[in-house]
């Protein structure tokens, strides 16, 4: 009798996307944090940093609720990846692509593992 576990292998298309989103936005992480050790030669006022490192850990905090399977979570993730953007582009008139990366992996692949799952999501 085989009483092997297979939750993971069930799910493991499900964290493999959402592995693979949180390490795309991981790179806007570390823009941030290479803006901020840049911050006195760019001139960039020192309340954007407080701003966009609190969206990102709004970010992951919605990450995990999503690896929770609550659908709040999965509401939140788009919303504040786009307020990242947002900052960025209102106050440094940057483009990230990294964003636009992890919306589009996202809608496109992180919503085909969720929405199957939306029976089981509280």
């Amino acid at each position: 009798m085989n009483s092997e576990d297979k939750s993971f292998r069930r799910n493991r298309d499900y964290y493999i996307i959402f592995g693979l989103i949180l390490l795309v936005f991981l790179l806007s992480v570390n823009t941030d944090l290479a803006e901020f050790s840049q911050r006195q030669s760019l001139n960039i006022p020192t309340g954007f940093f407080y701003y966009t490192l609190g969206v990102d850990l709004l970010v992951i905090i919605s990450w995990i609720l999503i690896l929770f399977f609550r659908k709040i979570g999965t509401i939140a993730f788009p919303i504040f990846v786009l307020l990242h953007f947002g900052l960025h582009n209102y106050f440094l008139s940057t483009y990230l692509y990294s964003d636009i990366t992890v919306l589009f992996l996202y809608i496109g692949i992180g919503l085909i593992a969720v929405i199957p799952r939306w029976s089981i999501l509280k």
